[in-house]
């Protein structure tokens, strides 16, 4: 059965199914733009799912025909010379926005997966690289943005996009501002598959499913443990492998797969 999860906003649209949860930013008219009422909906919405026992995996899309387009721009004209913040200011908020929202997926002890039916542009790439899981229809593509609004980037794509391609590849997508189309992303490692446009929702659900029945706390640390790779040295990954592998296998979820195992029979994991 699928409950809905309130978001505060049409905006922003929440359903929880069978341990799956989907957001998705619903302002297909503007293409999912980024603004003062989806984006804080969106901080909020990973916290209460992060709290949710129910929820075992993430799914991020958007509705119509583009995954998120990034920050309004023609918001950021008609916000010019109404600011009175300072730069220390304004720098400090941008820096505690992004914690509450790429940062927090890039941490959230559950599984992500973004499903782009179309493009992911400037911050809105940066969302979907953020995710674990990226899923693309033959029509997705991302595409920084930033050069062409005279911008440098925020909400951590220039460091996601180095670990997955290389500081030369990430600093030409970047320096060009180009589209990088489905296949080519694909290539690149960007996407992790592309399907036709009209299976998009049933892959993603697919996979997402099959995720979500697996082993919560394994699943979990499997995660903390490919996160950390990116960042520390081989010895400190080895000790952190030991600590987490010792401590998920004194859980219910590990006996139970062991007697599966045993008895030829799937296993039922309830995340303890």
């Amino acid at each position: 059965m699928e409950r809905r999860v309130e978001t505060g906003t049409d905006q922003l649209l929440c359903t929880v199914r069978d341990h799956v949860a989907t957001v998705a930013f619903n302002r297909p008219e503007r293409r999912n733009a980024l603004g003062d009422i989806v984006t804080p909906a969106l901080r909020e919405i990973l916290l209460v799912l992060e709290a949710d026992p129910d929820v075992r995996a993430v799914v991020l899309t958007g509705v119509g025909k583009a995954f998120c387009a990034g920050g309004d721009v023609k918001g950021m004209g008609a916000a010019r010379g109404k600011d009175s913040r300072t730069v220390d200011e304004k720098i400090r908020e941008l820096q505690h926005r992004q914690h509450g929202l790429t940062l927090r997926l890039h941490e959230l002890p559950k599984p992500t997966i973004a499903a782009l039916p179309g493009a992911a542009a400037g911050a809105g790439m940066s969302i979907a690289l953020a995710c674990d899981i990226r899923i693309g229809s033959t029509n997705a593509f991302l595409v920084p943005g930033f050069a062409a609004i005279g911008l440098s980037g925020d909400y951590g794509g220039s460091w996601q996009l180095t670990q997955l391609v290389g500081p030369a590849k990430a600093k030409e997508i970047y320096f060009s501002g180009r589209r990088v189309a489905a296949q080519e992303a694909l290539a690149l490692g960007l996407l992790n598959e592309v399907v036709a446009e009209d299976r998009l929702a049933a892959r993603t659900a697919e996979l997402a499913g099959q995720i979500a029945s697996g082993p919560p706390l394994a699943i979990r640390y499997m995660k903390q443990n490919i996160n950390r790779a990116t960042q520390a040295d081989f010895r400190t990954c080895l000790d952190w492998e030991a600590d987490r592998l010792v401590r998920v296998a004194q859980t219910a979820d590990h006996r139970e797969a062991v007697q599966a195992f045993i008895e030829k029979r799937p296993p039922t994991f309830r995340g303890i």
